[in-house]
């Protein structure tokens, strides 16, 4: 039977909250043995935030650390205990590659710094996704996914024309760094199995997050002008934006709650469809709208047009309707659309498996399909230092007296 491409793989995970999390979940999907290092003094932030089903709060009950950390194992250890740093010394040793997202310098003063764990074992790969790389001005700098947005130059893009710039609504800066640093261990892996070496990653998640918006860099550094903010309008692009539609029919705690359809025509072949789509055939000859130049100039216009369609219609009708006149268009999709939509479903998006505490509910499994390597999602999230005993005993090699005197000495919390 095909194995995971990562199989035989262990990964010693320091990380916490989103971004270096992230990065050993793709890990963990792609069939490696992520061990969460984990401390119930000081535990990760995300097994504090909601939502908890029934709303019964619980360290092991958060869906927020339940999606991002499914397939992993959790150890429990206090670090002011020495036997609980040899323990973690031996589980670097054993393992292919390290992972934090601390503050430049952290890991050092934990005793865990990679010319520190090289010692431990020579070919070991380590990555440190901080805020702001371990280099520079600002390495030492606390570092917040919503404080990065704006840093990164994403919040100038965001908002409509005559608006402050907005936050994005989202911390792109964390999953953004998860992905770009598993990408990076991946390459550093398959440099260590053509050469036999380790190496150590500096990322910065600030970097990473200015990949995101390459068209405002480019138009400073070869314009020299900064881009402008227009809600949901494109530069070039019309239509392009969201249209109301009309409301849901079932409220929401007693809330009416709108819909809408995203539209966008690249060029005037798209917008003949839709004006064909929206039974006004005329608009792709008028005047105002027959060319990209005129359907920009006349942009308020041609929006109050589409509205006038749109308006009068369910969003996921007029998204089909769209869509069969071949124009590209969706609804904005609500959570519940998400959870329940009929094409993640037949491509199994979506994995159920029976956690310890909460039972089977629903979380967003492997975005990838490999005929070859097949990967899936092989356990739910791990309950805090739910693996202890079984990773010191059948991976580290600690017996079971042993094991009872870290515990007595509190190395184990």
């Amino acid at each position: 039977m095909a194995k995971p491409p990562l199989e035989g793989i262990r990964v010693a995970d320091f990380s916490w909250v989103w971004a270096g999390p992230f990065c050993t979940l793709q890990l963990a999907h792609l069939g490696a043995d992520v061990i969460r290092i984990e401390t119930k003094t000081r535990p990760c932030v995300t097994r504090m935030l909601p939502p908890w089903p029934e709303n019964n709060m619980g360290l092991n009950r958060s869906g927020y650390f339940n999606q991002y950390n499914q397939g992993k194992r959790s150890i429990t250890l206090n670090f002011k205990v020495p036997g609980a740093v040899e323990v973690a010394r031996r589980l670097v040793a054993n393992s292919d590659v390290v992972v934090n997202n601390f503050a430049a310098g952290v890991m050092e003063r934990l005793g865990f710094g990679y010319e520190q764990c090289r010692r431990l074992k020579p070919d070991i790969v380590m990555i440190s996704l901080s805020g702001y790389g371990d280099t520079g001005p600002y390495s030492e700098y606390v570092a917040y996914g919503p404080a990065q947005v704006p840093l990164s130059g994403l919040s100038s893009l965001t908002g409509y024309k005559g608006w402050p710039p907005m936050h994005s609504g989202f911390s792109y800066a964390d999953p953004n760094a998860g992905i770009h640093g598993a990408f990076a261990v991946l390459c550093a892996l398959y440099h260590r199995a053509k050469t036999g070496e380790g190496q150590y990653l500096d990322m910065s998640q600030w970097e990473c997050a200015m990949d995101l918006i390459p068209e405002g860099l480019l138009e400073y550094a070869m314009n020299g002008r900064e881009p402008v903010r227009d809600g949901n309008r494109d530069a070039w692009m019309a239509p392009h934006g969201i249209f109301r539609c009309k409301d849901l029919p079932e409220k929401i705690m007693e809330l009416t709650i709108d819909a809408w359809v995203s539209i966008a025509c690249a060029d005037d072949a798209e917008f003949a469809r839709l004006a064909d789509a929206i039974a006004h055939p005329e608009l792709a000859t008028d005047a105002r709208f027959k060319t990209p130049d005129a359907r920009k100039r006349n942009e308020d216009e041609l929006e109050k047009i589409i509205t006038q369609w749109t308006s009068q219609r369910d969003a996921h009708d007029a998204a089909r309707e769209l869509q069969s006149h071949g124009v590209a268009a969706a609804v904005c999709a609500s959570n519940k659309d998400v959870a329940e939509d009929p094409h993640l479903i037949a491509r199994n998006a979506f994995v159920r498996l029976n956690h310890p505490e909460v039972g089977a509910q629903q979380h967003i499994g492997i975005p990838w399909q490999m005929s070859g390597t097949p990967c899936a999602v092989r356990a739910p999230a791990p309950c805090i230092g739910q693996h202890t005993d079984e990773v010191l005993t059948g991976v580290l090699g600690y017996s079971e007296a042993e094991l009872k005197k870290l515990r007595e000495a509190g190395a184990l919390e």
